[in-house]
């Protein structure tokens, strides 16, 4: 099925002037309707930038209204079913769903170059044809297009002032840190911390590098497992604003394993003292990194931060140590 979807498309210079038309006009429709649903989503969050998408969104209607009031003197008012998806080679749109939780610059970056994408598809196109007919249709739809890329940097201008800007750009930033970099961190440091007494103690009692590798992979798996779960289950987030629970319960899982696995993997190299060696060293990167992501992302004091993460880990460290030399 997917190999005859691709087999039946047509390519563009086999269009000829109504289709290429009908194409446009189903383009700039879809367009439209890819901002208002970008509009709708930060529209909570983001008023001024919703304002922004719905009056692009209102501009690309003027547009679509122009260019069936062309084709309807032109060829009629049946328009033939033609979209991107028939065309072999014309510019492609992402799915919504796949930007509209990227964050908010991200939108933004996606809706200029949706703009930018159309003008050189129709610029490039245009060079390619040879009637002078087509030729001109294809000029035309390129600065129809450039001309979006300009409204859009003028309505950007109108409603993102620079303080409005400034202030929806932070509102996106706490959120990113709420949802992501906060349970991400919380995990990190779990993961990195609480599975050093197992981990090591398993390591100097057996001094068995299989053995450690097995519990260190069972600590770090079921710590991410518990922390995914209990930090999704915590909080909805409708209350706290801290962002959707499943995104929350995924950072908090995988940073969770992975600052386990970080010194459970370095036992996968036999010598016992080679992999501890490694181990302490990879424990030590870890630290100083949620330290770093402490001053970066929650404004602690680098020094302050290091000491906390430093000292809390060496005593877990050497319990670890204590418990499996005892």
């Amino acid at each position: 099925m997917l190999l005859g979807t691709f087999a039946s498309r047509r390519k563009f210079k086999d269009l000829n002037e109504q289709e290429v038309l009908a194409l446009a006009i189903s383009s700039e429709e879809d367009d439209a309707r890819i901002y208002r649903t970008y509009a709708a989503k930060v529209r909570p969050d983001y008023p001024a930038t919703a304002d922004m998408l719905a009056a692009m969104a209102d501009e690309e209607m003027r547009h679509h209204h122009r260019l069936i009031e062309m084709h309807k003197r032109r060829f009629g008012d049946q328009i033939p079913l033609i979209r991107r998806e028939h065309v072999a080679g014309y510019y492609a749109r992402n799915p919504t769903w796949l930007i509209e939780n990227l964050g908010i610059e991200r939108i933004r970056a996606e809706v200029m170059g949706m703009e930018e994408a159309a003008h050189a598809f129709y610029a490039h196109a245009a060079q390619r044809v040879s009637d002078a007919d087509t030729r001109k249709l294809l000029g035309d739809l390129a600065t129809a297009e450039a001309g979006h890329i300009r409204l859009g940097e003028s309505l950007e201008q109108k409603f993102l002032p620079g303080d409005v800007k400034s202030e929806e750009d932070a509102a996106a930033h706490r959120q990113f840190v709420l949802t992501w970099v906060q349970p991400g961190l919380a995990g990190l440091m779990d993961g990195s911390v609480s599975t050093l007494a197992p981990i090591f103690a398993t390591a100097f009692a057996t001094q068995n590098t299989t053995t450690t590798l097995l519990v260190g992979l069972a600590a770090s798996v079921g710590a991410g497992i518990s922390m995914g779960f209990t930090e999704a289950a915590s909080d909805d987030g409708s209350i706290s604003g801290r962002g959707s629970p499943y995104k929350r319960g995924v950072a908090a899982g995988i940073m969770t394993t992975l600052g386990g696995l970080g010194h459970a993997l370095p036992y996968l190299i036999p010598h016992f003292w080679t992999a501890t060696a490694i181990a302490c060293a990879v424990v030590f990167c870890e630290l100083w990194a949620i330290a770093w992501i402490q001053k970066r992302y929650m404004d602690t004091p680098f020094l302050r931060a290091a000491m906390q993460v430093v000292l809390g880990g060496s005593l877990v460290f050497a319990a670890g140590i204590l418990i499996g030399n005892a």
